[in-house]
């Protein structure tokens, strides 16, 4: 066995991939295969910087610990998801092709036999084997019935390389996970896609914090605030009463005659302007006040 070497660890597996018949099975592989050599183009990988080791419904890719970890991100949130998309809007329902992903780093042995192929060991890969087979991850890509593939990280990759938010690569989509294995939990993070951010940065929490929440009701058990006290009631002062007008601005009746009346008597109404007995001749005036017109 050759001396493990530190090395950038790819894996990715097709959704479903047993349930299709050998002729699409026979598609989707080779359409995997088209889809990590884009990829890893885009990354600025070069064919003597990899190895791959074919595991028939998907692939185990070693990178060289001198290709850059945030390009090969990069590639694998972008390029990756375009040619998936380009796929699938093209092929029949029976050849479409979802996957999962999983980028993890660590120690790597080759262990060669004769007339045999493959032999890469180490616990780093069994480990980021068993986060590609998990549950958990599993359940993400069928909760995004939209999305073409689901990629998870492992905690040295996230530390040494999501969580300080290089170019085109943010933190803040990728949410932890826990996966149980035989010898215990194993640390991951699930990338979002296109779900909202896991949570809000340090920022908007604070500016969350300092705003103002609404104001909350009373409950009906509170007791309510005690009613202001009535405004003592004055009573309203007495208008004052008009005067009197003066007896002479009061109207008095005013009869017309008109013709050639007889009156009688000596006093009809108001200040007389008349004769007592006798016959009148003309229009006479009774009742008024003293200076109204005859």
């Amino acid at each position: 066995m050759r001396e493990p070497v530190n090395r950038t660890i790819l894996l990715l597996d097709i959704e479903k991939f047993s349930r299709r018949d050998d002729v699409v099975q026979a598609v989707l592989r080779r359409r995997l295969n088209h889809l990590v050599d884009r990829t890893l183009e885009a990354a600025g990988v070069e064919p003597t910087q990899q190895y791959r080791e074919d595991r028939g419904d998907g692939l185990i890719v070693l990178l060289s610990g001198d290709v850059a970890k945030t390009a090969l991100l990069r590639a694998l949130l972008t390029t990756a998801p375009d040619l998936l998309h380009e796929h699938n809007l093209l092929a029949s329902d029976s050849a479409q092709m979802r996957l999962r992903m999983v980028l993890a780093s660590g120690e790597v042995a080759h262990d060669p036999h004769a007339r045999t192929t493959g032999g890469i060991v180490g616990h780093d890969l069994n480990q980021a084997c068993r986060l590609l087979d998990a549950d958990v991850l599993r359940a993400a890509l069928a909760a995004r019935p939209r999305e073409h593939a689901v990629l998870a990280v492992s905690a040295p990759v996230y530390e040494g390389i999501v969580r300080h938010g290089h170019r085109g690569v943010r933190p803040e989509l990728f949410r932890p996970a826990d996966v149980e294995v035989k010898d215990g939990v194993l640390a991951a993070w699930i990338h979002q896609g296109d779900a909202q951010p896991a949570g809000p940065g340090p920022a908007r929490a604070a500016e969350a914090a300092a705003a103002p929440g609404p104001v909350p009701r009373p409950s009906s058990a509170e007791a309510a605030p005690p009613s202001p006290e009535p405004e003592e009631k004055t009573e309203p002062e007495p208008k004052a009463k008009p005067e009197p007008e003066p007896e002479a601005a009061r109207s008095a009746p005013v009869f017309h005659f008109h013709g050639n009346p007889v009156v009688h008597g000596s006093f009809v109404a108001g200040n007389q302007h008349g004769v007592s007995g006798g016959t009148v001749h003309g229009d006479v005036v009774l009742g008024g006040t003293e200076g109204s017109p005859a």
